[in-house]
């Protein structure tokens, strides 16, 4: 009996440390902090983070910093995934820029200028579908600074917001979760682009729970 109990030990230890790794395989979700926000940026490290394709990502001054490698394009992703969320993120890009934050892993939060059709940041994209909303008012952005981007995902629901004005509002029922990203575009117009996140909070919610709206714009009517 003792022996087998001797046995059993370290089975049981070789066990759970196999749970642990397999865990943190498929992604964690952070703990939820103050008002459930959870932050998907420790503002140190990429820890929760995986890159794709040919993007250089790494951490500057506190900001998850995007660039070209050689005009060629990458993503960053979280390695948790979610489904019915609220997203909220401040960035700044460096012109001509192409970029924008994924959720649900297909739906893109574009970071642009568009000639054709005319879309700009806040435009909602999806590989196959192109634009499925557009933001047409290039002045909502400000293209020196930094910006807050707020994103809304519950069912089929989804709208956007850029710097306290909706961008877009729509139901698509394409994608219904995923994980949340940043993208770098590829292109030789865009070789000298940077994209720079210095915040980046989600919010899970539960199906029927409604947005919350962001604060209007200093000036705008009530």
């Amino acid at each position: 009996m003792r022996r087998v109990t001797w046995l059993a030990v370290p089975v049981v230890s070789i066990l759970a440390v196999a749970l642990a790794f397999a865990l943190a395989a498929v992604g964690e979700e952070p703990k939820a902090g103050e008002g459930g926000w959870i932050p998907l940026f420790n503002g140190k490290d990429l820890e929760g983070w995986k890159a794709q394709g040919n993007g250089t990502w790494k951490v500057e001054d506190g900001c998850l910093v995007g660039t070209p490698n050689n005009a060629q394009g990458g993503d960053l992703f979280t390695t948790a995934e979610w489904g019915n969320f609220e997203l909220k993120f401040t960035y700044k890009a460096v012109w001509p820029a192409n970029s924008g934050v994924w959720f649900r892993t297909q739906y893109q939060f574009d970071i642009l200028e568009w000639k054709d059709p005319v879309a700009f940041s806040g435009t909602l994209y999806c590989p196959g579908k192109m634009f499925i909303t557009k933001n047409i008012d290039k002045s909502i952005e400000n293209r020196e600074g930094w910006n807050e981007g707020q994103v809304y995902a519950n069912g089929d629901h989804l709208i956007l917001w850029l710097n306290g004005r909706k961008t877009g509002e729509c139901h698509d029922k394409t994608f219904a979760k995923g994980k949340v990203g940043l993208q770098v575009h590829p292109g030789k117009e865009f070789e000298n682009m940077k994209i720079l996140v210095k915040s980046i909070v989600i919010r899970p919610l539960k199906e029927g729970d409604k947005p919350t709206e962001p604060p209007a714009p200093k000036g705008d009517a009530k």
